[in-house]
């Protein structure tokens, strides 16, 4: 009998890859993660999800050109055991060119998530993915919750966690620490919170 069938609910990596890759084919709209050994599937963004991607990217290109917010996936958490697909992954332009689905980490300066309308959004945006994103060592993590219409920055992760968090209300200026170095206009974010 295989691992996986011994413990259905925990899955390596390799496995994952290769499940992943099928599932996509008989399921269209549904993007795969690997957190914590357990695989879960993240839905495509709405249009308002959209949107609020759109608005990040501007100003990131306004204010710091030599960079772009890639829609890629990462090795994420410990050993990059895990495989993550961030909203967005701050890094310089350039930075995933040659590498497949699951691209190394270490170039990203910032993942970016926004919530969706499905029930697990608490668990996995504000305790597994600041988790895994701070072991895989990316100095920042932006989480836009259209559901309590904020935004958080987390920062300074230790390996573990991480050490810092800044939460505003939309309408107020959030600066993103280095090495981003950006204060974000919140206000447009109102008009998507849907």
């Amino acid at each position: 009998m295989s691992a996986l069938a011994d413990r259905p609910h925990i899955m390596d990596a390799e496995h994952f890859e290769e499940a992943a890759r099928i599932l996509a084919c008989l399921e269209e709209g549904v993007r795969w993660e690997l957190i914590d050994g357990k695989a879960r599937s993240k839905p495509l963004p709405d249009g308002d999800h959209g949107r609020i991607i759109q608005w990040l990217t501007r100003i990131c290109l306004q204010h710091r050109p030599e960079l772009w917010l890639y829609s890629q996936g990462l090795k994420a958490q410990t050993y990059r055991e895990g495989r993550a697909h961030p909203d967005g992954s701050l890094a310089p332009s350039g930075s995933f060119g040659g590498q497949g689905e699951w691209a190394d980490p270490d170039p990203v300066l910032m993942a970016v998530e926004v919530t969706s309308h499905d029930s697990g959004t608490e668990q996995c945006y504000r305790v597994e993915k600041p988790r895994a994103y701070a072991e895989t060592g990316i100095p920042l993590y932006l989480l836009i919750d259209r559901k309590s219409c904020q935004l958080s920055v987390y920062s300074e992760p230790d390996g573990e966690r991480y050490e810092l968090v800044r939460t505003v209300s939309y309408g107020k200026s959030l600066h993103l620490p280095d090495p981003v170095g950006i204060t974000l206009d919140t206000e447009p974010l109102k008009d998507w919170v849907h």
